[in-house]
């Protein structure tokens, strides 16, 4: 079966790298699956988790915004930040959590704090659903 090379980059450097059947984003327009020879395209992504297929196996990877890049062999995440479950401090990813809840409740009448808070709230969430808690 043919497969698609896929790197996961951050400003801080590649996050992943490999060969897979497919990959799924979530961008701003919804789950978008990428398979071997997909059309070129680029989008912009919200928070959430890559799926990499490869076989029966799913990989996922927390993003936080960004761009895909595609092209018929190769597909290139440019993520604002991007975090393998093995990389994500659980506790870490709870008490932000707990924070943005807290800030949610407090920042009703604040519009931009309640937004933010609402973004940190999905990043939190975001991470502890790609790290299986």
């Amino acid at each position: 079966m043919p497969t698609v090379q896929v790197s996961v980059v951050t400003p801080d450097g590649k996050v992943y790298d490999g060969a897979v059947d497919m990959v799924v984003v979530r961008t701003l327009e919804g789950e978008l699956g990428i398979l071997p020879n997909h059309i070129p395209l680029v989008a912009p992504l919200t928070v959430g988790a890559v799926r990499l297929n490869k076989g029966t196996t799913v990989e996922k990877v927390a993003v936080t915004g960004g761009f895909v890049e595609v092209r018929p062999d190769q597909v290139t995440i440019l993520a604002e930040a991007a975090e393998l479950p093995s990389d994500i401090d659980v506790d870490r990813a709870r008490e932000a959590e707990q924070r943005a809840k807290q800030r949610i409740d407090s920042a009703k009448s604040d519009e931009i704090d309640f937004k933010r808070a609402q973004l940190a709230l999905k990043r939190a969430m975001n991470r502890l659903d790609v790290a299986g808690k």
